[in-house]
């Protein structure tokens, strides 16, 4: 089996690279450069705006409106055409605006990439564009330097590399001159430094080994290019209804117009041209009445409206959809560090040798000198500090120690002040230790922290009560027990010993027969507000699994400790999933909660197998890492303070990095869907009665009772601002006790079906009283009583279409004010169509007089009366009592 680089020799890799330790010539450079191209990420052709522009008129209703819109403009009728036409391209305009905004993850990728690189060509150090790096370079890394490349250490100093966004740790990576002889992931490839990560301590040397699109980040390059983003569930819902709809509507139409024809040949005509070209406007009356032409504007308005309420609860949409995906996830994968905990390492216990663990006395007056030298050593071997301001700064670890001693009423700074560092041996990650000089009780003393193992053996006394003593096998195996339950419980351990020396100057010598004090440990905290965050998502149907690039031990830990990992859940490692075909894992999927140290593979594959069992799944991340899984997902969440490259892959961005936030935001999605499905069980039920009405009409031989002029303004103007308002009725009360809606159901189902049908209906026969009343003066005054009818039910519908289970009474009048506004501005509207000039384009007659528009109104009124009462007598005797039968609403 090929052996990885970081298995190689590092002579053995010289020699395959073809390269030595003074670096690659000038010309052997730019050989290279010129056969395998420059050190940067490749991109794949975007779609213009044009073509994204076409793709908008792929959708079956818009076809539909397309040929209703010609056969308009060839029948004469330019005004309403030009209607349609308008629609239809500002409908298009949006949605293209919507996914430009959504480009951008390979040109954030880009930006990662180091400006400028030194390293040695020919024996001499110089600095170069990081692009024309090639394989077999030597690279010189400081502090602070981007990695440009991935590569093989060849020298190291105290190397301390920033590799978050690729592998997800909270802590910098300690590298070291290792051979590593098995198959080991990103993380824990000690011997190795990657393109894109950052230098954050030490110095060090390596050999390049990958460039561009063959480092680890360009492979997550080449991973986003390969994953295609998820329609969301509405998305694809509304798509297949409108593929039915428009299905229905044509064969309709046709149909209409064959008995339409049949009738004019049948029964002869005077002017047989005219009757035939009334046929054909009969038959686009009903396309052009069951056709909700405001859908798609309406449905983009009350996403954006939630976009408004989650951009609260600290959730940021990038991608519009989103917000109504999220309320349907039903499967939460989320990040371990700075999402489920506070992405800040803090000192949760401590030992001494007389067995103390716990918590100190917040009075340091009251401390014995066992727990006053820990605290003063934890201090003094520190490089941490607090600027004046409150910026912490160093090592996370260290800043865990002096926000220990703050915490315990002890000021770091007067420690620090009363013994200032004379001396100091810096940690070394061979030695795993930190050591420095001090004068502590007018006796120079040299203090020391570092890997509980390491000091043990280097420890030959150990204090106790106050009084140095051997260090016993007893008391070594108390103090190793205690290292083990630590560890156990996921907490970072470190000991801590000093020793009285005789010299201004510290050796690696005098880091033995140290006398030992104690441990402090320390972990990543869970957030407070994630315990119930976790509940709540259990009571909603969601299931919450963590994906985290840390050790199975502290994943599993911390999962426990909140809620996520029960009792006959598994754990697995990258490395163990890896091993399962897809059969085991789609077996396995539902009890493994935790997976730990895992590859941007791994999270792909995951969030693959979820969707495989048709679940809406929700990934988080913050890193490079991260965002090929975060593309692939349902809906990809990234965290405020993370990369660019997983914020632009994500469709939503956590300010404040906190799990509990998603939930919040869950449930904002849920009511969005929830008002989206108002809005158009509210549109259709109210198009529904216009059909029934132009078909009762046909069939019973009246004339045709609206224009299409008509229907377009109802459509287009009286009915958005209803819809919209719909759009932001609060939630219900049960919303978050339901199950995850399924994906696969349609827009309409259940009570919603049943609501909508039965509105229609009362909305026609409505209509058709009033036509057949005004029938009794004119056929145009029966139109003119049609429309007029027609107009003000599906206004003051919008009262029952405020919900299934609930009268507007209920609900509450006045909690959603949008609602009478919209009515009342409607009514205006109305208004409008009945003034000089407007009457005729809107086929309504002089003759018709304000009783008529009172019986008209009278007549809407009752319908949705009808409404509200038939919902009040069947919610008492059907109320929900089952979380399934909520799901039905």
């Amino acid at each position: 089996m090929t052996k990885q680089v970081y298995q190689q020799e590092t002579e053995e890799l010289m020699n395959d690279l073809n390269t030595a330790p003074e670096g690659l010539s000038q010309a052997e450079a730019q050989k290279r450069l010129q056969e395998n191209g420059p050190n940067q990420l490749k991109e794949a052709k975007k779609k213009t705006t044009l073509s994204l522009f076409l793709e908008t008129f792929k959708d079956a209703m818009v076809v539909v409106l397309l040929i209703v819109a010609i056969i308009q403009m060839v029948m004469g009728a330019h005004v309403e055409s030009i209607v349609i036409f308008a629609v239809l391209i500002l409908n298009s305009v949006v949605s293209v605006i919507q996914t430009k905004k959504a480009e951008g993850s390979l040109d954030a990728l880009k930006k990662l990439s180091a400006p400028d690189a030194s390293v040695l060509r020919g024996g001499q150090e110089q600095s170069i564009p990081a692009k024309e790096i090639v394989t077999g370079d030597i690279v010189i890394l400081e502090a602070g330097d981007y990695v440009p490349a991935d590569g093989r250490l060849l020298e190291e100093g105290s190397l301390k590399v920033d590799e978050g966004m690729l592998t997800g740790e909270s802590t910098p990576a300690e590298k070291e001159i290792t051979l590593l002889t098995s198959d080991v992931p990103v993380g824990d490839r000690l011997n190795m430094v990657f393109s894109g990560t950052i230098v954050t301590y030490g110095r060090g040397k390596f050999l390049v080994t990958a460039t561009g699109a063959e480092t680890e980040i360009g492979q997550v390059a080449g991973l986003l290019e390969s994953t295609t983003e998820q329609k969301t569930p509405l998305q694809r819902g509304l798509d297949r209804f409108s593929k039915k709809l428009s299905i229905a509507i044509l064969i309709l139409s046709i149909v209409i117009l064959g008995v339409q024809l049949v009738r004019v040949f049948l029964e002869g005509s005077t002017d047989m041209t005219q009757d035939i070209v009334n046929a054909f406007m009969f038959a686009v009356a009903v396309a052009v009445a069951a056709i909700p032409e405001a859908l798609q504007s309406i449905v983009t308005i009350v996403l954006s409206l939630g976009t408004k309420k989650m951009a609260k609860q600290h959730a940021i949409i990038r991608k519009l959809p989103a917000v109504e995906t999220l309320g349907s996830t039903s499967i939460i994968c989320t990040d371990k560090t700075g999402t489920l905990t506070q992405n800040k390492m803090t000192v949760v216990d401590f030992f001494l040798a007389d067995g103390q663990s716990g918590e100190f006395s917040k009075d340091p007056k009251q401390w014995e000198a066992d727990e006053q030298r820990l605290i003063e050593i934890s201090v003094l071997a520190n490089d941490a500090t607090i600027s004046e301001d409150g910026t912490k700064l160093g090592d996370p670890t260290e800043i865990a120690l002096i926000d220990y001693s703050e915490k315990q009423n002890q000021s770091y700074r007067e420690l620090r002040k009363k013994s200032p560092r004379e001396a100091e041996l810096p940690f070394d990650s061979d030695r795993k230790l930190m050591s420095t000089l001090h004068t502590i009780d007018q006796k120079q003393t040299m203090v020391t922290k570092g890997g509980p193992d390491i000091v043990f053996e280097r420890s030959s006394k150990v204090l106790l009560d106050g009084e140095v003593v051997a260090f016993t096998p007893e008391l070594k195996t108390r103090f190793q027990k205690q290292n083990e339950d630590f560890s156990k419980r996921a907490l970072r351990v470190l000991a801590f010993a000093y020793k009285e020396v005789n010299a201004n100057e510290l050796t690696l010598e005098d880091e033995n027969e140290l006398v030992l004090v104690g441990l402090l440990a320390m972990i990543d905290p869970p957030r407070e507000e994630v315990f119930q965050a976790v509940a709540d998502a259990k009571s909603a149907g969601i299931q919450t699994v963590m994906i985290t690039g840390d050790h199975k031990t502290t994943a599993v830990a911390i999962a426990q400790e909140i809620g996520i990992f029960e009792k006959g859940d598994m754990a697995l490692t990258g490395a163990e999933l890896d091993q399962l075909s897809e059969t085991e894992l789609t077996e396995q999927l539902e009890q493994i909660t935790v997976y730990a140290r895992v590859s941007p593979e791994n999270k792909i594959r995951i969030v693959r197998a979820w969707q495989d069992k048709g679940k809406i799944s929700a990934m988080t991340g913050d890193g490079v890492n991260d965002a090929p899984a975060l593309k692939q997902a349902d809906i990809g969440i990234a965290m405020g303070t993370g990369t660019d490259v997983a914020k632009d892959a994500a469709a939503m961005v956590l300010t404040d990095d906190n799990f509990a936030s998603i939930i919040k935001a869950v449930e904002v999605g849920r009511n969005v869907f929830d008002n989206i499905k108002k809005a158009v069980a509210y549109l259709f039920a109210g198009n529904l009665g216009a059909i029934i009405a132009i078909i009762f009409a046909l069939v019973i031989g009246w004339s045709n009772p609206f224009t299409a002029l008509q229907l377009l303004f109802i459509n287009l103007v009286n009915d958005s601002l209803p819809a919209i308002a719909l759009g932001m009725e609060k939630a219900e009360p049960t919303i978050m006790q339901r199950q995850p809606r399924d994906p696969d159901s349609g827009i309409f189902t259940g009570k919603t079906l049943i609501s909508v049908t039965y509105r229609g209906i009362l909305i026609a026969l409505s209509v058709i009283v009033a036509q057949w009343l005004g029938n009794q003066q004119s056929a145009e005054i029966g139109v003119a009583m049609a429309f007029t009818t027609l107009i003000l039910s599906r206004t003051l519908q919008t009262f029952a279409a405020r919900s299934n289970t609930q009268t507007s009474i209920q609900a509450g009048l006045f909690s959603n004010k949008m609602v009478l506004l919209a009515i009342v501005v409607c009514g205006g509207l109305f208004s409008l169509t009945l003034l000089p000039g407007l009457r005729e384009v809107f086929a309504i007659p002089a003759a018709f007089a304000l009783k008529d528009i009172g019986l008209a109104l009278a007549l809407a009124a009752t319908a949705v009366l009808l409404m509200e009462i038939t919902k009040l007598i069947l919610v008492k005797i059907q109320e929900p009592k089952t979380k399934s039968e909520l799901n039905k609403n």
